[in-house]
């Protein structure tokens, strides 16, 4: 299937990256730095701890930034989705659409701040789901 990667790292080294990517996505704004550059972050942690959660259980994903399909591709197998976890999918468009010049409405501030209270709950809830143990095994 094309976007399947066999060297993709561990959960926990998918779940590193999403906190890193939420870090930055909290950071003091400087004049200069737009809106929608910190919307990505947020986007780019709630898709990396889902696809941790997905390498967590084994389940096979395509490498999309469609959070929509995360989100599906976990339903489809059993697990079960928190409403707030569901709003993830709108961060989606901070994974393409924002981070290039192109004609669309300016990210707000109070979007930004809603783009990081939604990856903030995603990162929370998968790393509550696959906890320290963040290395799969066979009795999960």
């Amino acid at each position: 299937m094309q976007g399947e990667r066999n060297d993709v790292g561990s959960p926990k080294d998918w779940l590193r990256r999403a906190k890193s990517n939420l870090i930055r996505a909290r950071q003091p704004k400087h004049e200069e730095v737009l809106w929608e550059d910190f919307c990505f972050d947020a986007q780019q942690a709630a898709e990396k701890s889902l696809k941790a959660l997905l390498l967590y259980h084994e389940i096979p994903f395509r490498f999309v930034h469609d959070i929509a399909e995360l989100l599906t591709v976990l339903e489809q197998n059993g697990i079960s989705l928190p409403e707030q976890i569901r709003a993830a999918a709108e961060l989606s468009d901070y994974a393409v659409e924002a981070r290039y010049p192109r004609p669309i409405e300016p990210v707000t501030e109070d979007e930004y701040k809603e783009a990081v209270t939604i990856a903030e709950m995603v990162v929370s809830w998968v790393e509550g789901l696959i906890g320290s143990n963040t290395e799969r095994t066979t009795d999960n």
